[in-house]
């Protein structure tokens, strides 16, 4: 059985692998720490107060029933429990099927009871040039177990096509490898908390490290903050360059964005200046006719 606090010690760890060196904890989360402080001194055993004088039960009497005593309840054992991902095998498909399989059951992600139980990994190309990153599978994504299948995933696969290059060609994934759940939940979808990018961001890292792309994609906020260790909006973290495992990278608007009624002309316009920026770095063909997509006619 996983403990809660091993739950706690994985999240800790996992934010430490991302470079934070401080966590701020409020009141209520201060009490817990003390509480499991106090337990772990009196061996595994809940601490009570000492009851004063005036709240001491009365003696017993010849006549009461005699109380039955409970025997000490045994402290709980350790459980080993890993925080660091490691891909075993010689290839990038055999070190990419390590991780898949540490994923389906990966403790830290199961001890938080708030992720579905189908796993979605990643898709596409091992050897891909170019990597994107989403937050976390929807409902279409969990039904065929495959990341950017639904409706923004036809949206990303019509920024392919106007890029030149086809979905089989690049590398997919996600920070988050299960949905996130709901009460009731059926079609409808949530974006990952702290904690559940905390628990998977050790997979998407490795993928990174295994794929060494020339350059990742960050698709929306969540991804690009989890990726980054920074908290900042799209607006302000696109149009420049950022570094993650050592790889060049790149972020954008999510393709559900593009979605929306609100998306107009000119949120179209940055997203396909940010493949511009991709393109170009990478000394990929572009046409004047490329070049001119999404601006104003004149």
């Amino acid at each position: 059985m996983i403990r809660p606090v091993d739950a706690v010690i994985g999240f800790l760890e996992a934010e430490q692998n991302r470079g934070l060196t401080h966590v701020l904890l409020d009141e209520g989360a201060r009490d817990g720490l003390r509480e499991l402080y106090r337990r772990a001194q009196a061996g595994g055993k809940p601490t009570r107060a000492t009851a004063s004088p005036e709240s001491s039960p009365p003696p017993q009497t010849a006549a009461a029933v005699p109380t039955m005593v409970p025997a000490p309840a045994m402290a709980p054992q350790p459980v080993a429990v890993p925080t660091v991902v490691t891909a075993q095998g010689g290839s990038k498909e055999e070190r990419l099927a390590s991780l898949r399989q540490q994923a389906k059951s990966w403790p830290p992600a199961k001890a938080l009871s708030t992720l579905r139980e189908t796993m979605v990994f990643s898709t596409g190309n091992p050897d891909a040039r170019i990597m994107f990153v989403g937050e976390a599978p929807g409902y279409e994504e969990e039904k065929k177990c495959e990341p950017f299948v639904g409706p923004a995933g036809q949206k990303l696969d019509d920024i392919l096509r106007a890029m030149g290059i086809s979905r089989a060609e690049v590398y997919i994934s996600t920070v988050v490898k299960f949905r996130p759940a709901t009460p009731r939940q059926t079609t409808n979808n949530r974006k990952p908390d702290p904690a559940e990018i905390a628990a998977c961001l050790p997979f998407v890292r490795a993928e990174i490290g295994i794929i060494r792309p020339a350059c990742v994609i960050a698709l929306g906020a969540t991804a690009a903050e989890s990726l980054l260790g920074a908290g900042d909006d799209v607006t302000v973290m696109r149009g420049s360059w950022h570094e993650c495992e050592g790889v060049p990278l790149r972020v954008t608007y999510h393709p559900s964005y593009l979605l929306r009624s609100d998306a107009d002309l000119t949120i179209k316009r940055m997203v396909w200046e940010d493949m511009l920026a991709v393109m170009d770095r990478l000394e990929m063909p572009v046409s004047e006719k490329q070049r001119r997509y999404f601006l104003p006619k004149s």
